[in-house]
């Protein structure tokens, strides 16, 4: 996490959302600001802010979704879609002219600065900020012992040549390169809130990775155990999710495949009822964001770069050598896979 901004960041990002979802939902679901410090420097040592924000009623809905008739599913994935319709649609203040994290200048104003978790930023286009963001897991990954730059068997020359050539022709199908959001970068069941006995979202919580990006970013982080995250091709995805990925982008069968068990298995008619209702709020979705499908393929790039079991402190820690290595050469193969699906 990048220190220097992060509580700013979280502070101004609640507070764009509090204007774009307070309107909308009754009672409010975005936290109470009561007071904030930022991080500061003294001797030469940053000390961590804080902040103080009003704790939220509800459970978390991870804890009860599972269980849910598919009716009453739809009643939650609707009051999902308006959250994410409603932080899709608010107007940014003028301010904010980049794409990044935020923070505020001496007026109070909130302004575009480094992007919390990476550390880096702000950008002046979409394309940038992964550009810039590849650049940086290549230099971390020059500094691996086990990765060693991904200099063996020229994959390093490979990334560098699709960092040059590859991410623009991957950005071009994307003609909604420009617009910039409220993107929460987090928004998982664990981060709402639910109240069982009115079957009401009572609040949506953690802005810590919060972000003002394209659209699409927020299907490339978030709803994992609601509608699923839109991934990038990585050759080890099963047939059923690649179904799944081209029911998001081209529509779903009628009727619809059998659902499937297993972690790879898809429910077919909750996939189907989470894009029925951001359909009908209007959402930003991957059907509707043409070209999607090329950037998802630069994030599984990006993602592949930095696999976490070779650099994860504490996973290395409690690895022998061999396992390590082992994952090392089974993560470039990966690498290697969506080189080669993307002509590289």
């Amino acid at each position: 996490m990048g220190a220097a901004n992060r509580v700013e960041n979280e502070v101004a990002m609640i507070t764009l959302a509090a204007a774009a979802l307070d309107p909308i939902f009754k009672p409010h679901v975005v936290p109470r600001l009561y007071g904030w410090v930022g991080s500061t420097s003294k001797q030469g040592e940053r000390q961590q802010g804080w902040i103080l924000q009003e704790l939220m009623p509800g459970t978390p809905l991870d804890e009860k979704l599972e269980g849910m008739g598919l009716e009453e599913k739809k009643k939650i994935f609707a009051q999902i879609a308006k959250l994410l319709k409603g932080l899709q649609d608010f107007p940014l203040p003028a301010s904010i002219t980049q794409f990044g994290g935020l923070t505020f200048d001496n007026e109070g104003n909130i302004i575009s600065a480094p992007m919390t978790s990476t550390g880096i930023g702000p950008w002046p286009s979409y394309e940038a900020a992964f550009k810039e963001r590849l650049e940086q897991a290549l230099r971390k990954a020059d500094e691996n012992s086990y990765i060693q730059g991904w200099h063996a068997n020229g994959v390093r020359a490979r990334l560098e040549a699709f960092v040059e050539r590859g991410l623009p022709a991957s950005f071009e199908p994307l003609e909604s390169r420009d617009q910039k959001v409220i993107v929460h970068a987090d928004f998982t069941p664990n981060n709402l809130l639910f109240d069982a006995s009115t079957g009401h979202i009572t609040g949506l919580i953690d802005y810590d990775f919060s972000c003002i990006l394209h659209p699409s970013y927020e299907f490339l982080r978030s709803f994992d155990g609601v509608g699923g995250q839109f991934r990038g091709w990585s050759g080890i995805e099963g047939r059923e999710q690649k179904a799944l990925k081209e029911a998001k982008l081209h529509g779903f069968q009628d009727p619809l495949p059998d659902d499937k068990d297993g972690d790879s298995g898809v429910q077919w008619n909750v996939a189907k009822a989470w894009e029925d209702e951001l359909e009908k709020a209007g959402c930003k979705r991957p059907m509707t964001i043409p070209g999607i499908d090329k950037v998802a393929d630069v994030d599984a790039l990006l993602g592949s770069i930095l696999p976490w079991r070779v650099t994860n402190s504490d996973i290395l820690r409690r690895q022998t050598d061999e396992v390590i290595r082992n994952c090392r050469d089974e993560n470039e193969g990966v690498l290697i896979q969506i080189l080669e699906h993307n002509g590289f």
